[in-house]
């Protein structure tokens, strides 16, 4: 999303119950169930004359969830939405047949230092849906499921598992959870997945089969009824899966569809600038170099 984003691929590691990776996607594995991408942003610490500042953009084909632990973004959008994300907030945007947005400080924060660090993920849209309207939708953190089980806390982000569902208006069968433990804890939740499963590790580290997995690795469940291993003292994981699509999925710069000719024609659409705008934004962020190619 800017100059600020972490994104390292390298070549996954064959252990066990898992596939292990840095971020998503990576080269052996490019979806997890519904899940296309994982940004990892920060942390990062901003001086007074630093900002976050990612004109607008835009997206097809995908719901974008930004989830942050520190820090605060101004939204705006195409649809006339400006909303500031704040820590333990869901910000939920389906981009549709399209949508632009930019991300950015808050005003009142811009000459002062600021901290910024969170996931920015994306959600590619079932194929019945992936040209739909695009909406926009905006979740509280009091809104979200949270619960105690076996020493280790428990809240559901988005989707549903474990017999509850999040308020965010997901589309397909899919989970992100977050859990969080003080200390040394023994997790077997695979009963309560479905489809694809992944860990992403924030904090702290796990245990599994006498391996241990420090954070900013993903574990890539080859089964997510084998969704078992062990939370160190103050480890923070995210789970997230569901039923993967029966076709594939490409993606281009911003771009997610189920075909090339989409992905073709938004490029042509952004070159052409025909593009909703974002109301107030008259920055223009240029198409990727013609040589990148859609993956």
């Amino acid at each position: 999303m800017s100059n600020i984003k972490l994104i390292i691929e390298e070549r996954a590691s064959n252990i066990g119950n898992f596939i292990v990776g840095r971020l998503l996607p990576f080269r052996e594995k490019r979806m997890v169930g519904p899940f296309a991408f994982i940004d990892h942003m920060g942390p990062v610490v901003l001086s007074d004359h630093e900002n976050l500042d990612v004109a607008p953009h835009p997206h097809i084909g995908l719901s974008t969830l930004t989830y942050l632990f520190k820090g605060s973004i101004m939204h705006k959008d195409s649809l006339g939405n400006e909303v500031e994300i704040k820590p333990g907030q869901v910000n939920w945007m389906t981009a549709g047949s399209g949508i632009v947005h930019s991300e950015r400080t808050p005003e009142y924060l811009r000459h002062s230092d600021k901290m910024l660090h969170g996931l920015q993920i994306w959600v590619a849209l079932p194929k019945d849906k992936e040209e739909m309207s695009p909406e926009f939708y905006h979740v509280e953190e009091n809104e979200m499921p949270v619960w105690e089980a076996e020493g280790t806390s428990f809240k559901l982000i988005a989707g549903e598992a474990f017999g509850k569902k999040s308020p965010v208006p997901v589309f397909s069968p899919l989970y992100f959870l977050e859990l969080k433990t003080t200390s040394r804890q023994k997790v077997k939740i695979g009963e309560h997945l479905y489809g694809e499963s992944a860990l992403y590790i924030l904090e702290g580290a796990i245990e599994s089969e006498g391996n241990i997995y420090e954070p900013k690795h993903i574990l890539i469940a080859k089964d997510s009824q084998l969704c078992e291993f062990e939370m160190q003292e103050h480890t923070t994981v995210y789970i997230f899966g569901g039923e993967p699509f029966p076709e594939e999925r490409f993606i281009y710069w911003n771009f997610v569809a189920s075909s090339r000719e989409l992905i073709e024609n938004a490029k042509t659409k952004w070159l052409e600038q025909s593009f909703p705008r974002v109301p107030g934004e008259t920055e223009f962020v240029p198409l990727p170099e013609q040589g990148k190619q859609i993956r």
